[in-house]
């Protein structure tokens, strides 16, 4: 199945096989969920040209002039929803902040709704005709593209096909429009990316065309992620990795500075960070805890993980 690989043989595969060959698509995206945290799919689902409007519009969005797009920075929302300035998010444990600004746009809920006090409603800019439109669009196409990878992770894992269906259910998942701006000056110890890894369940991330997004191998080494314009990258968040005991990596990751002949690029991503219901208890999946041990994290709920790490991060 794997036809193109990227860096240390991380999967290159195509969605589409998860229905020609469910166990075998679930096998060798689980071995790239093992060994390296990330795996690129094709065939996704996703649309091309959604995927074509929507950087348009976040292109739109961040070339605003800056006091119109801080009209849209809401003090007290752990920068969850609308825009987050330049020089805010801090990679955990870092002192030097990422070199990027962004845009959160979360999942819509009816009133009353029993996660509403978890989750925001979200706000949109005036200035940029369609954009509302265009990323409740998306956001909805990247939630069904998450479920299956998540199934095919299900069976990867031998627990059944739609175990991850509820767990989700109207899920804290957020989708970030992502702006790395051009470096015309010195950047001193800061790059655009500090490594990290993400909080949430699994990640999608359209955009890593354009060099720069790197993980860390088991052994310490930091290889390039590489993918084609339209490819989803994927990878465990911390949240998955705590589910399942470890078993699936949430690897360190970072985007460094470009080099010399692409620093007067701006670069623009958008990851879809895929999150449990906020009410999931996350433990330890039976068969993931070997005899005779404990689990390598004690039990919490998505939301209070949340919020403890988005204050690790200086978002909080």
């Amino acid at each position: 199945m794997t036809d193109v690989l990227t860096s240390d043989h991380i999967a290159s595969v195509s969605l589409a096989d998860a229905d020609k060959d469910p166990q075998g698509f679930a096998n060798e995206l689980g071995r790239s969920f093992v060994d390296y945290g990330f795996a690129v799919i094709r065939d996704h689902g996703v649309p091309q040209d959604l995927i074509d409007r929507a950087e348009q519009k976040s292109k739109e969005f961040f070339a605003l002039p800056e006091e119109v797009k801080r009209k849209y920075f809401i003090e007290g929302q752990s920068g969850q929803r609308g825009y987050t300035p330049f020089g805010i998010e801090t990679a955990k444990g870092l002192q030097a902040h990422d070199l990027k600004e962004f845009w959160h746009v979360g999942r819509e809920l009816p009133a009353g709704h029993k996660y509403a006090s978890s989750m925001l409603p979200n706000v949109w800019p005036a200035e940029v005709a369609g954009f509302k439109e265009t990323f409740q669009e998306l956001y909805q196409a990247f939630d069904q593209a998450g479920l299956k990878v998540l199934r095919a992770i299900a069976r990867y894992l031998t627990v059944d096909e739609d175990y991850f269906t509820d767990t989700v259910k109207d899920g804290n998942s957020v989708m970030r429009l992502l702006h790395y701006p051009a470096q015309t000056e010195p950047t001193g110890n800061h790059i655009r990316a500090g490594a990290h890894e993400d909080i949430n369940t699994i990640t999608l991330l359209l955009g890593a065309e354009e060099a720069g997004l790197e993980l860390k191998t088991k052994d310490g080494r930091w290889i390039p992620v590489i993918s084609r314009p339209g490819e989803l990258v994927i990878n465990i968040g911390d949240m998955l990795q705590r589910l399942t005991n470890g078993k699936l990596r949430s690897t360190s990751h970072r985007v460094v500075n470009p080099a010399p002949d692409r620093a007067s690029h701006a670069r623009y991503s958008m990851p879809y960070f895929l999150h449990f219901r906020s009410d999931f208890l996350i433990e330890a999946l039976p068969g993931t805890v070997p005899a005779g041990e404990q689990p390598k994290w004690a039990p919490i709920t998505a939301d209070d993980y949340l919020q403890e790490r988005l204050s690790e991060i200086k978002l909080k």
